[in-house]
């Protein structure tokens, strides 16, 4: 049972509150949680809150549960009190009430609803106990109450009036609500990358954060595959290349972390990729959380984390330039495989630091790896539909490289010998090098909590298939995907959509230059990253300031709960489907050449949200407005707008100018004070 303490309101009533306290600090303890005075006399205090309106109600028949565990926030509920008709998620503060004690009352019942398989057919009503506040209902009677309601605020002395106005407001559920069958049923999160990389890192399986819905175990199989074929290298001392397919976000990098912060940590391990907004973003997530936890201090913390994650092309310069050198590591995850550089990209490096390589980047990570004596083990983590660079070698140049080199295999799933483009097959027929395993694929996109039919989704608009969009939004009771001409409206809606600690922000095309004009210029620097993605607002730089975007560049590997996304004019339509445009000095031009890349980055920014994506088309300019800019016609948006709606996407609904809360909230004294 995930509650330190659970019972029905006529035992809780019976007992005394000393003697459930002790249970509580009991359960502390065996977690490995310091107790303090004041936990003692806040359980004191809260228990005797809820004694008063379980007595109050007439309560005797329903269940409470002290201490309800989350794992995905690593947090608990102060209190959950299930009633005839209704989940009571309860949050007592000593202080006095604030917007962030009120947004985690919220939070806990939003993950209440998304993950807690008990939940999802009742009314969940978080509550914030705060202060000395008697309780006003809200301004607005709940006529068709959202899910989970908005939160209620009250004082500790007037928690029996608002029991008691949620039980006659709320009506009798058509099924019952069991708090026993409640206390059995399954929590099981999905987690965001970064929790899941800092509980990976503090030693949680990916088993105990696998996802909530009955396709979850796909995620868990991938895992033990991974780790069943590197524990038959280790045994037979062979040295393997295991390729982990998927779709976007399908949870190819929690399987790669899984890997390199499980068993393998002990004998050498590291996470190679060449996203180094992810490396800062998870660098910076794993040195606060360890500190956090008292595992060691920040300048330590982040020596760690730096050797768990590292740069790929780093990783590689530094190893090739000294062929004596063996590699720390036996096993190495390289994320986004496929866009390893080809020789003469890795010859030439980037713009900003000449190479020192003189292989492609596969060839050089075997003849690394191949230096030690003994096992070596190379994860390869393959995103399909995720090249968005020229220089990238795709996997058919792992293929050749495994080929002929000596004592080198290869696992993979079949997927990797179907794909129709060359570059992206891994070898031709089945050569011995390579063996089959189907649990090397991922197909189910997880990061999506509530549908998982918006991957399909969005690859049929890309695929310009309007009447399979259509298809699929069809079967979809909320496609989450919506479309505003409005960038006021999209901010507006981003707001009301993140609710709780949910995290919103704004996505764009790198090459959507003309976006400025607009409105939306600020772009996501590599140095504000870590700011954007970890800070949380009223501090500017975070994400849910909606001040700037992040590019493609910035954002792929991680995600956001719910994204606005700006359509630039770089993808746009065209008589014969979708073009892709580079805009160069003043003008636009065709990208015929790098319509692959252009059509991806589009793949990316539309699969970055857990929850809502929020299409903003901007308007453009009008042909008879005197100042009229050629570079952003109106009718090129408009043919963008008109597609996407023909392919199921949602008119935005004008949401609120901001969320409701209960009525002059923070406005009393006491709360000033």
């Amino acid at each position: 049972m995930r509650a330190w303490f659970a019972c029905s309101g006529a035992e809780f009533l019976a007992q005394d509150p000393r003697a459930i306290a002790g249970r509580l600090a009991a359960a502390q303890q065996a977690r490995g949680f310091a107790g303090s005075p004041d936990q003692g006399q806040a359980w004191a205090a809260q228990l005797a809150a809820l004694r008063r309106a379980i007595a109050a109600c007439g309560g005797a028949a329903w269940t409470l549960a002290l201490e309800y565990e989350l794992l995905r926030l690593e947090k608990r509920i102060d209190a959950v009190l299930l009633t005839d008709r209704a989940i009571l998620c309860l949050e007592f503060k000593t202080a006095a009430p604030s917007p962030a004690a009120l947004a985690e009352a919220e939070d806990y019942a939003l993950d209440l609803r998304d993950f807690h398989a008990g939940s999802r057919r009742h009314a969940i009503v978080p509550v914030l106990v705060a202060g000395q506040r008697g309780f006003t209902p809200p301004a607005q009677p709940w006529l068709l109450p959202t899910q989970p309601t908005e939160p209620l605020l009250c004082g500790a002395g007037d928690l029996g009036r608002l029991v008691a106005w949620v039980q006659a407001v709320l009506p009798a559920p058509a099924e019952p609500l069991s708090g026993a069958v409640w206390l059995a049923a399954p929590y099981r999160p999905v987690p965001g990358i970064i929790e899941a990389a800092t509980m990976l890192y503090a030693r949680h399986g990916v088993a105990e954060i696998a996802a909530a819905r009955a396709d979850a175990p796909s995620l868990t199989r991938t895992a033990e595959a991974i780790a069943r074929h590197v524990a038959a290298a280790r045994a037979g001392q062979r040295r393997l290349v295991v390729f982990v397919t998927g779709i976007p976000g399908a949870g190819k990098t929690l399987c790669g972390l899984n890997a390199v912060f499980g068993p393998a940590r002990q004998d050498g391990a590291a996470f190679l990729t060449g996203n180094a907004p992810l490396v800062a973003v998870l660098r910076a997530a794993l040195a606060r959380d360890a500190v956090a936890r008292g595992a060691c201090g920040r300048a330590e913390a982040e020596r760690r984390a730096a050797a768990a994650l590292q740069n790929v092309h780093r990783f590689l310069e530094d190893c090739a330039t000294d062929p004596a050198r063996w590699p720390p590591e036996r096993l190495i995850v390289f994320d986004e495989a496929q866009r390893a550089w080809d020789e003469a990209k890795a010859r030439t490096g980037t713009q900003n630091r000449r190479s020192r390589l003189t292989l492609s980047e596969p060839a050089h990570t075997l003849e690394i790896m191949a230096r030690r004596p003994g096992w070596a083990v190379v994860v390869a983590l393959i995103g399909n539909g995720q090249e968005i660079n020229t220089g990238e070698a795709g996997i058919a140049e792992w293929g050749r490289v495994i080929g002929g080199s000596r004592g080198w295999q290869a696992v993979a799933a079949p997927r990797v010998l179907t794909a129709t483009d060359p570059v992206q097959r891994l070898a031709e027929g089945q050569p011995d090098w390579l063996a089959l395993d189907a649990d090397l694929d991922l197909t189910v996109p997880m990061r999506g909590v509530g549908e998982s039919a918006g991957a399909a989704w969005v690859q049929a608009v890309l695929e310009d298939d309007a009447a399979a969009a259509r298809r699929i939004a069809a079967g979809v009771p909320a496609l989450p995907y919506c479309i505003t001409r409005d960038l006021g409206a999209l901010r507006a809606a981003l707001r009301h959509l993140a609710r709780g600690r949910r995290r919103a922000g704004l996505v764009r095309a790198a090459g959507a230059r003309r976006l400025r004009a607009e409105g939306l210029a600020a772009e996501v620097s590599g140095k504000e990253v870590p700011d954007w993605f970890l800070r949380r607002w009223p501090d500017v730089r975070a994400s849910d300031a909606l001040e700037a975007a992040a590019t493609e560049y910035a954002c792929q590997g991680l995600e956001l709960d719910v994204v606005g996304l700006a359509w630039g004019g770089d993808f746009l339509r065209g008589r014969t489907g979708w073009q892709a445009r580079a805009f160069v000095g003043h003008r636009w031009q065709r990208a015929t050449q790098d319509f692959a890349f252009i059509r991806n980055t589009y793949r990316v920014l539309l699969t970055r949200a857990r929850y809502e994506t929020v299409i903003w088309v901007p308007r453009g300019s009008a042909a008879d407005d005197p100042f009229h800019d050629p570079t952003r016609p109106t009718a090129e948006m408009d043919a963008i707008a008109e597609f996407l709606r023909a392919c199921g996407a949602r008119a935005l609904d004008a949401p609120p100018a901001t969320a409701p809360r209960p009525a002059d909230l923070f406005s009393t004294a006491e709360d000033a004070s």
